[in-house]
């Protein structure tokens, strides 16, 4: 006999196999943003639809939070006295979203695209790359929430609980790395432990 019987794969089960169930290619997630400065922290700011749900962040999305949340937290007087320094995300860097922020920072805008141009890879001048966010998220998965609302509520909470003193330290350090990077005339700072 010249042929070959093949069988890949077969299942018995009492289940009905025409019954599935569907699962989200990826898990839901919050999207924050917040702003810090000498005078507090602007946020936690969520990006949520207008029924509540999460969503993640787009041009038309963070323009909105901009021009919504982010200045009504300001007192006009200060932001001609502000700099605004944002990474070179896309919905950041938007044709429509610069000139929203040139609008109401001038020449004070950090960028991608702006006015001063935005260091990448710099966390090193960043307060929010190199102390917030490490530092909320020491704090917020301590117990380990097991919804979104936990996480949220969680994230409320420790932004709720930064005192100006240490907010102070923060912008005192952060201004003790750009003297550093002015007096070395812009080189790669060392690896050096700044103490907050």
């Amino acid at each position: 006999m010249n042929s070959v019987f093949i069988v890949n794969s077969e299942s018995f089960s009492e289940a009905n196999p025409q019954v599935y169930v569907e699962t989200p290619l990826h898990p839901e997630k919050l999207t924050v943003w917040c702003a810090l400065w000498a005078g507090g922290i602007i946020g936690p700011y969520f990006f949520k639809n207008d029924e509540g749900h999460n969503v993640t962040v787009n041009g038309d999305r963070y323009r909105d939070m901009i021009t919504n949340f982010f200045i009504p937290e300001l007192n006009n007087d200060d932001v001609r006295e502000l700099w605004f320094q944002q990474d070179g995300a896309t919905c950041h860097t938007a044709r429509a979203t610069i000139d929203l922020l040139k609008d109401t920072f001038g020449d004070r805008l950090i960028s991608l695209f702006g006015p001063v141009n935005w260091p990448p890879t710099s966390c090193d001048l960043t307060p929010l790359d190199y102390f917030l966010w490490s530092y909320v998220k020491s704090l917020v998965y301590a117990d380990k929430p097991q919804t979104l609302d936990h996480l949220e509520d969680n994230i409320r909470r420790v932004f709720a609980d930064i005192r100006p003193q240490m907010l102070e330290k923060v912008i005192e350090n952060w201004t003790s790395r750009l003297d550093y990077i002015r007096a070395s005339r812009g080189s790669h700072m060392p690896e050096i432990i700044f103490k907050m």
